[in-house]
């Protein structure tokens, strides 16, 4: 008997929609990006200037996390962190506006696309390998404290398992039993490096019994594995039974940043075939469970929220230079 809810069709569509709702987000964000970067590629230049990591491919785990968790749930995630954003909430127009820069955005255009930041989800995410754990751990820890059922969840990259930060970080939340579930997402490349190369183990997850966690890997991108494992880890870090860790092998189907030539790549032939939208919408017209109809229902919607998160951001009037100090400190009185 399982401690989550069960997986209903109600939850398949769900998930699917979600996950065309990131994909058509990262696209919209893909074309904008690009838009007047041309004709020569200026990573400076543009509406959205600086660097862009973008999820396509890797909805399976937002979408598969999502359905468990609450608002107050905390959640904080990595580089690439619009596709756990959305699905924890997130609010799209703020959202895009701080990837624009402007100040309407979630940090009035300070923080940019890696540095998103909605208190009133819960949410975070940095540019820093591996820094969103400690935090995560923090936020657990004051869940513990005040006797809540509330859970922090911390989402990696397969990179970030080979940083000290993730190892302090299990042992700690292991030792103090923290409601705190560690999410890594294995896409196979730590920028241009396999990682064949980089990692002593075939899978993170055995290395949560080095720290007395159950340690569990998701295969084949799967949304639906996903969904299990995380309602059982998120489950056990609700009933005061600790932490979890959890490995997603997922897959990234565009450049480690846009711009990037993927020269390095020896994948690329065939990752189109393991797209998972597509595969999961095939499978689920398969079972009878959406029509083509339904489909195209969801990326209508998908299509009309995204594009009126664009024309905010576009619409959104450009932080002032004279306040580039301004929400750097905090400006109250003194005695």
């Amino acid at each position: 008997m399982t401690l989550y809810p069960e997986l209903t069709d109600d939850a398949r569509r769900e998930m699917l929609r979600m996950m065309v709702l990131i994909r058509t987000y990262e696209e919209a964000i893909l074309r904008e990006y690009h838009a007047d970067k041309s004709p020569g590629f200026d990573i400076g230049a543009g509406l959205i200037p600086g660097e862009m990591h973008l999820s396509a491919g890797q909805e399976p785990v937002a979408a598969g996390l999502a359905l468990h968790l609450t608002t107050d749930d905390a959640m904080t995630a990595t580089h690439r962190p619009h596709h756990v954003a959305i699905a924890k909430g997130v609010r799209l127009r703020e959202m895009t506006a701080e990837i624009f820069g402007r100040e309407t955005g979630l940090g009035r255009g300070r923080g940019g696309h890696m540095h998103l930041f909605d208190p009133e989800t819960h949410f975070s995410c940095s540019g820093i390998i591996a820094e969103g754990l400690p935090p995560a751990l923090g936020q657990a820890f004051a869940f513990q404290r005040r006797g809540t059922d509330r859970v922090a969840i911390a989402v990696a990259g397969e990179g970030a398992a080979n940083q000290g930060a993730f190892h302090e970080s299990l042992n700690l939340a292991a030792l103090w039993k923290l409601p705190v579930v560690f999410v890594i997402e294995d896409n196979d490349w730590g920028i241009s490096v396999p990682r064949a190369k980089s990692t002593s183990v075939t899978s993170n997850a055995v290395r949560g019994a080095a720290y007395g966690m159950p340690g569990i890997r998701v295969e084949e991108n799967s949304v639906e594995g996903v969904y299990d494992a995380a309602g059982e880890a998120i489950a056990r870090a609700r009933a005061g039974e600790g932490p979890s860790l959890i490995e997603v092998h997922t897959l990234r189907l565009w450049g480690h940043f846009e711009g990037d030539a993927q020269g390095y790549r020896t994948d690329l032939e065939g990752v189109p075939g393991h797209d998972p939208l597509p595969t999961y919408r095939n499978a689920l017209v398969a079972r009878g469970v959406i029509t083509d109809d339904d489909y195209a229902t969801m990326q209508a919607s998908a299509v009309e929220r995204v594009e009126d998160a664009i024309d905010f951001a576009k619409g959104s009037p450009v932080p002032d230079p004279a306040d580039a100090l301004k929400y750097v400190f905090s400006e109250g009185a003194h005695s």
